[in-house]
């Protein structure tokens, strides 16, 4: 068996985390042969959930966990990291104006970031989870200046893999029959959840999206909406927000960035935009399609973009420039 690696996760008294951790420890995003020291950061307050926690992974007697660290400072926590997911987050709350809420995050990502600098090997892979996504990533990445910005990505699968299931519910096939989903920009409500390059497989056949939707009103509107809202949807369902479906997003792009994306197909992951052929703006971090081999991604190049999809990647742009200049504003 090799060595263990050592794997964070903030927030990890949530409930993101409570469904993650197990999938981590039980080797489903790092592999079934490979050992791990799992380390726990949360804010002091949290330290006594954090206990339970532990006696919790404990109990589930797994061969690959060699160590829990449950801890408060990042000294502890971010040191000699192979991989960190950075789920804690300032929620929003009631009231709370979204520049407040960047204001709070920006502390916290750029405090991390450097604690990443300072702390992690220059190898480690950093997927950022707690929102608003895309600009915290940004964040922690200019506080590492030390860390390659491509070992930086946010989290949009959950987004992507919620359009690859509302199509495949819609022609009533499995998941796993869709593909080639894009997400395109923010993790917010102006992403752009893009079907023209989809390929679905119906009776063996593998034919595009809109073919086998049949129904294009529904794809440029309803759907669109749906994937954009859905969050929010959840959250007034189950007054909580989404916590099994972003556990199984996170382990989902945690495991493409170790073992690669399947051959032929792409996946959606919010990653630097600097030297992308569509056209974004340098220095944000935008969602896009991308190829995964050997832990490097790749955007995917040379997809038609018509009049449509232009418009919807241009106005989740404009929000992450936005979005960008205040958070550099409160950092200087």
């Amino acid at each position: 068996m090799s060595d263990p690696i050592r794997v964070l996760v903030t927030g990890a008294a949530g409930q993101i985390a409570y469904s993650l951790l197990y999938n981590i420890a039980k080797g489903d995003v790092f592999g079934k042969d490979q050992p791990l020291v799992l380390v726990l950061l949360d804010i002091t307050p949290m330290l006594p959930v954090l206990d339970g926690v532990l006696m919790e992974l404990q109990d589930c007697a797994l061969p690959l966990l060699r160590e829990v660290i449950p801890t408060d400072k990042e000294e502890v926590a971010f040191k000699d990291l192979d991989a960190a997911i950075l789920v804690g987050s300032m929620p929003r709350k009631e009231g709370m104006e979204r520049k407040d809420l960047l204001k709070a995050n920006v502390k916290i990502f750029k405090s991390q970031g450097a604690a990443l600098d300072k702390y992690a090997k220059k190898t480690v892979k950093v997927l950022v989870v707690g929102n608003p996504a895309n600009t915290n990533c940004l964040i922690a990445s200019k506080s590492a200046p030390s860390i390659p910005k491509e070992n930086f990505s946010c989290l949009t699968r959950l987004d992507h893999n919620r359009a690859r299931s509302q199509l495949a519910i819609r022609v009533g096939v499995p998941a796993d029959n869709v593909k080639d989903v894009i997400i395109w920009g923010n993790h917010s409500s102006t992403q752009y959840p893009d079907v023209h390059h989809a390929k679905v497989k119906v009776q063996g056949k593998e034919i595009g999206a809109y073919e086998a939707v049949k129904d294009d009103g529904w794809l440029k509107g309803d759907f669109i909406s749906t994937v954009q809202q859905r969050g929010a949807a959840v959250i007034k369902a189950r007054k909580l927000s989404s916590a099994m479906s972003a556990a199984k997003a996170i382990s989902d792009h945690m495991r493409d960035i170790w073992f690669g994306t399947p051959e032929g197909e792409f996946i959606s992951m919010g990653v630097i935009s600097d030297g992308n052929s569509y056209g974004i703006p340098s220095d944000l971090i935008y969602s896009f399609p991308v190829v995964i081999k050997n832990k490097t991604w790749t955007i995917v190049d040379g997809l038609a973009i018509n009049d449509f999809s232009r418009g919807k990647m241009d106005a989740t742009a404009k929000e992450l420039v936005e979005e960008r200049d205040s958070a550099l504003e409160f950092i200087a």
